[in-house]
């Protein structure tokens, strides 16, 4: 029964989580951040890359901005037309400007991002005690296989396969979620560790730490209880 009550837990928990990171859209840059119609206009019909980035610099005076480009630039989407803010990338794949972007997923064919990383997180952590729990309980059995002790059925293959396929994905999956664990201690994003983001003072891969417990707020709320929970907190 115990066994039985872990297993449908710690299911539901992965597909719950894994449901909400697939399905949850993408968090994209509040209407604030594009050019206003005059100023679009402006923009595409100067050709000097400087005036250009004059208008920038001057419909971005008043927002929230504290990164630029690596050369100092104003940075600024072509595609979506929108002045991007601090940590937003374009997804290429998604064809959008995403908030807080880390990368974008094969796996659940979506951006991870602002919206939806700390379901991206809990979906490795319950994937991850998932194959933990499978892999514990065939162990036996294997141990048994190991020592010639288990009866010559097709079980044995079934023992051999589950087991290996339970322990290789467990491996793999801790390397990644290990990876994110300390990322999110760092308040850094895939994108941010590959290339450092550029303040005024130059580049700072640390610019956007916090000290380690406020990071952990960042990303899952300041609401404790609901941190093992696939919800908005």
């Amino acid at each position: 029964v115990v066994y039985l009550v872990v297993f449908h837990l710690s299911f539901v928990m992965f597909v719950w989580s894994y449901w909400k990171t697939i399905f949850t859209c993408p968090a994209s840059p509040s209407n604030e951040f594009c050019l206003s119609k005059a100023d679009k206009e402006q923009y595409e019909k100067e050709e000097r890359p400087e005036s250009q980035q004059e208008i920038l610099r001057k419909a971005a005076k008043d927002l929230p901005i504290y990164t630029t480009t690596a050369s100092r630039a104003i940075r600024y989407c072509d595609r979506c037309q929108l002045i991007k803010p601090d940590r937003c990338h374009h997804c290429s794949a998604c064809d959008i400007c995403v908030l807080k972007m880390d990368h974008h997923c094969p796996w659940v064919n979506n951006c991870v991002g602002f919206s939806n990383y700390k379901f991206f997180l809990l979906f490795l952590m319950y994937s991850l005690l998932y194959c933990l729990f499978v892999a514990a309980t065939v162990l036996q059995y294997f141990i048994k296989f190991w020592t010639n002790e288990l009866p010559d059925t097709h079980a044995k293959f079934h023992v051999l396969f589950l087991f290996f396929v339970a322990a290789m994905f467990f491996i793999s999956i801790l390397s990644l979620f290990s990876y994110h664990c300390w990322l999110v201690g760092k308040n850094r994003s895939t994108i941010e560790t590959f290339r450092a983001p550029t303040f005024r003072n130059g580049p700072d891969k640390n610019g956007f730490s916090l000290g380690c417990s406020k990071n952990l707020r960042e990303v899952f709320g300041d609401e404790k209880k609901y941190w093992l929970l696939p919800i908005f907190t």
